[in-house]
């Protein structure tokens, strides 16, 4: 005899899955040279520049991943000159990261194109109620990733 699965374990899998093609479908939705970045770079890359000047550690308790795997995201966007780096005026033992007017510009430019296909499928594919639950559903899903534990 099985069980039918938990409703919460359901919409995990299924919520991985959307994201998963989702995020995909997005990374398809840039200009050929701008796939040289990886998800993981190019939200670290915005945070900087939405945020910065900021340390490594604060990027890697905000993007929630290790220190290394934040030092090896940082390593690729310094030798891609999108950041640069300087000593923390307050603090000299602190290393700050800043974004160049590269990681700038590849900020503004990238997400650009994808605000415009995913904007267009959205207006094109979805009611007015769904936009609202869509909407609703995002801020869940920021929530959720920025639970402790």
């Amino acid at each position: 005899m099985t069980s039918d699965p938990k409703p919460e374990a359901e919409a995990a899998v299924e919520l991985m899955k959307a994201m998963t093609r989702l995020r995909a479908r997005l990374r398809t939705e840039s200009a050929l040279g701008d796939l040289r970045w990886t998800w993981s770079q190019l939200t670290t890359l915005h945070r900087i520049v939405e945020e910065g000047p900021v340390t490594a550690s604060d990027l890697a308790q905000a993007e929630h991943v290790r220190r290394q795997s934040m030092a090896e995201t940082l390593t690729a966007l310094r030798t891609g000159g999108l950041i640069t780096t300087s000593k923390d005026p307050g603090d000299g033992r602190k290393t700050l990261i800043h974004a160049t007017s590269e990681g700038r510009t590849l900020i503004e430019t990238i997400p650009a194109a994808r605000v415009s296909w995913l904007g267009g499928a959205i207006e094109a594919h979805l009611r007015a109620d769904e936009r609202e639950t869509l909407l609703a559903a995002a801020a869940i899903m920021n929530r959720i990733a920025d639970r402790d534990g």
